[in-house]
């Protein structure tokens, strides 16, 4: 039997990969979001899993938008970073742990959630800034292998928020019915609110985003009631990556402890949040 020890919710932002990369944390325009990233990579950085498990979504790298999954999962033992456009970044690929995958696969659809399996798949920003975020000096590996978990929130219409809150459940029963590995770590990521184009290009909404963090680790119930309609509205068109948190945060109890939040804008016009819980406080 496994279990999760902890969730991390964080924003994809590449541009935070390209200022890790660039050694630019201390630069005064980046240097109040990675403080804000300090304690919880202190409090992660002695309590390493066994696999973690990573629910993300690609942006036409990995995945040519003829193919929009709505839930995908990759079986694979080994996932290359994808190049964007400007070069791979300097960080490791990523080591795979198919055996469980496979196993999280299975129950997946015994429960009802018929998903896109991946034996082959490059991994974009969406999935390394997060490790980045989490790991900041990887060296030559990220520090256990990772399953990625797909979710569509690129093309209308993307799946609701019960939904994605749903599928995070069964990923916990799933996760929990698995003998071979001892401790799992679940990482949601995507948002805060911004929009990238469009009449709205810029918007930014703090209100929403502080209600988030604060349901999502006390009433996330609250926020599989709103509508994708409703994400879009209020955290703008690239907003509604929030419903992969929702993923990450039905794969943890129902009572978790919260180690830390952080909030900045912007990072890249964009809204960046983080959010940690502690799965063993319940």
């Amino acid at each position: 039997m496994s279990e999760v020890i902890w969730g991390l919710g964080t924003s994809h932002v590449p541009s935070i990969g390209a200022a890790m990369d660039r050694g630019l944390v201390a630069d005064p325009l980046w240097a109040p979001l990675f403080e804000g990233y300090a304690p919880a990579r202190e409090w992660l950085a002695g309590r390493n899993p066994d696999v973690a498990i990573l629910i993300y979504n690609d942006h036409a790298n990995g995945v040519d938008l003829d193919i929009t999954p709505t839930f995908g999962i990759g079986t694979a033992d080994h996932y290359r970073v994808a190049d964007e456009g400007f070069g791979r970044r300097r960080v490791p690929d990523v080591v795979g742990a198919p055996e469980m995958a496979f196993h999280l696969v299975q129950n997946l659809i015994d429960e009802g959630f018929d998903l896109t399996v991946f034996s082959e798949l490059d991994v974009d920003h969406g999935f390394t800034v997060p490790l980045s975020v989490w790991t900041p000096d990887p060296g030559e590996a990220w520090p256990c292998p990772v399953i990625p978990v797909m979710v569509n929130v690129i093309r209308y219409p993307q799946p609701s928020a019960a939904r994605c809150y749903a599928l995070g459940q069964a990923l916990g029963r799933a996760i929990a019915s698995y003998d071979g590995v001892g401790t799992v770590g679940v990482l949601g990521t995507g948002g805060m609110s911004h929009q990238l184009a469009g009449a709205r290009a810029g918007f930014v909404n703090p209100e929403f985003d502080h209600m988030f963090l604060d349901a999502v680790a006390r009433d996330p119930e609250k926020l599989t009631a709103l509508h994708r309609d409703d994400y879009i509205r209020l955290a703008g068109s690239e907003g509604i990556e929030l419903i992969m948190w929702l993923v990450m945060r039905g794969a943890l109890n129902p009572t978790v402890r919260t180690v830390h939040t952080a909030y900045h804008v912007p990072a890249s016009n964009t809204a960046a949040g983080l959010a940690l819980f502690d799965n063993r406080a319940g």
